[in-house]
């Protein structure tokens, strides 16, 4: 992060820049002709909305890291959006997506598991000192966090006896590569049909779930009056604030049970676990009520907004300059996830799967359920829910598999 003290503290100072930023960046985005429309075709617009806030805390104007911006969006507009998004879904249809998309994100897991050893094994080759003593232990906290989430990662802390240096030093390898991947991603997202045509997918299911929620938007489709679009907010935030309510009430449950049962081990005394869950569940329920029909009136315009705001906190957390502290160390997390990139776009070609699942197969592993919608979103905002649903695999299996890649990883390092 930053050596010295950012230009700006002032969290109301950074939300208007990012709000500056967003708006510019999706204004000139609208633009039909000139140097914008030429502009577009090869940068993606919502990856700039990810990647100039990073440049911001880059060059030491802003401290992301500090802010509390990102807990804001994270907590509630993130469940927010994902309850007005999942409104206007069609839940059978992604019943209907099949099987490629549970195959992709298994896939990333295993990617995530190999793809430590594999780094590790050339690292020893490239710069053994990198992976020298007890490198191995902070490598299960990034296992934990890319097949799960915070709540895993912290989890394997405790389990392999991380100290806080070392942990630290991780977190930012997490963040740093993390995000870069993120944002890779993004960039792919615009290019779906060129990767699609290559592994010869079939887009029918994706297709048909797409164009069933655009169906939906233009037969209901209708100009938002003031009560329209303060029930829409009531519906997000309402059903925010019931997820959180329900969230403590679960969590505080599930910590009362006997330690014998190691309910920790899945994540589930995990707050932020429960919230998603719950506004997902809230949402997809109530696209099967009247609610619905507030589609019509810009629900997941209005989600998509929020979900905008929070790719802007996500990437003022992301510092480049990283890279100059320990360099040796964020090559072996490159190492990785380009080990888990390439196994995730072999089983697509393998299995002729689209892009969109390989996308967010991967994500929904390596960003979790704060950033797999943001991935499903840059598709189509609707199909954001999908990001979600694998995400919660994630958190399932984050434990087991990071405590596997850890033995084994010990297994190696002859401790």
């Amino acid at each position: 992060m930053t050596s010295v003290a950012p230009m700006i503290t002032n969290d109301a100072v950074i939300l208007g820049m990012l709000a500056t930023i967003l708006g510019a960046v999706l204004w000139t985005a609208s633009r039909e002709s000139g140097f914008w429309k030429k502009f577009y075709s090869y940068v993606p617009a919502l990856l700039l909305c990810y990647l100039l806030p990073s440049l911001l805390n880059t060059a030491g104007v802003i401290d992301g890291a500090a802010s509390k911006l990102y807990p804001m969006a994270r907590d509630y507009l993130l469940p927010s959006s994902l309850v007005l998004l999942c409104v206007a879904i069609d839940f059978k249809a992604i019943v209907r997506l099949g099987p490629k998309a549970v195959i992709m994100f298994l896939t990333g897991t295993a990617g995530v598991m190999a793809g430590a050893l594999v780094a590790f094994e050339a690292m020893r080759v490239i710069h053994p000192e990198t992976v020298a003593g007890d490198t191995w232990r902070g490598m299960t906290t990034v296992a934990g966090a890319w097949i799960g989430g915070g709540a895993n990662q912290a989890a394997m802390r405790e389990v392999f006896n991380v100290d806080a240096t070392m942990f630290g030093q991780f977190v930012a390898v997490d963040v740093l590569v993390g995000n870069l991947w993120t944002a890779v991603l993004l960039f792919l997202a615009s290019r779906a049909q060129v990767f699609d045509r290559w592994t010869g997918a079939d887009l029918t299911a994706l297709n048909r779930l797409r164009d069933s929620i655009e169906q939906y938007q233009t037969l209901h489709a209708r100009i938002p009056t003031l009560p329209d679009l303060v029930v829409i907010l009531a519906i997000g935030l309402g059903a925010t604030g019931l997820s959180h309510f329900l969230a403590q009430y679960l969590v505080s449950l599930i910590e009362s049970l006997p330690a014998e049962w190691r309910l920790r081990d899945y994540s589930l005394t995990s707050g932020f676990f429960w919230i998603v869950v719950t506004a997902t569940t809230i949402g997809l329920l109530l696209s099967f009520t009247k609610a619905r029909t507030y589609e019509g009136a810009g629900a997941s315009r209005i989600g998509a907004v929020m979900l905008y705001v929070l790719v802007a906190t996500i990437g003022m957390q992301m510092d480049l300059g990283a890279l100059l502290d320990r360099p040796w160390l964020f090559l072996l997390g490159f190492l990785w996830i380009a080990f888990h990139g390439g196994l995730m776009i072999l089983m697509a070609k393998l299995i002729r799967a689209p892009l969109f699942m390989m996308a967010v197969g991967s994500q929904a592993n390596i960003g979790a359920a704060a950033s797999a919608p943001v991935v499903a979103s840059a598709f189509h905002p609707a199909l954001a829910p999908v990001g979600v649903l694998l995400a919660v695999l994630g958190y399932a299996l984050g434990t087991y598999g990071a405590y596997i890649t850890g033995v084994s990883l010990r297994a190696m390092a002859g401790t």
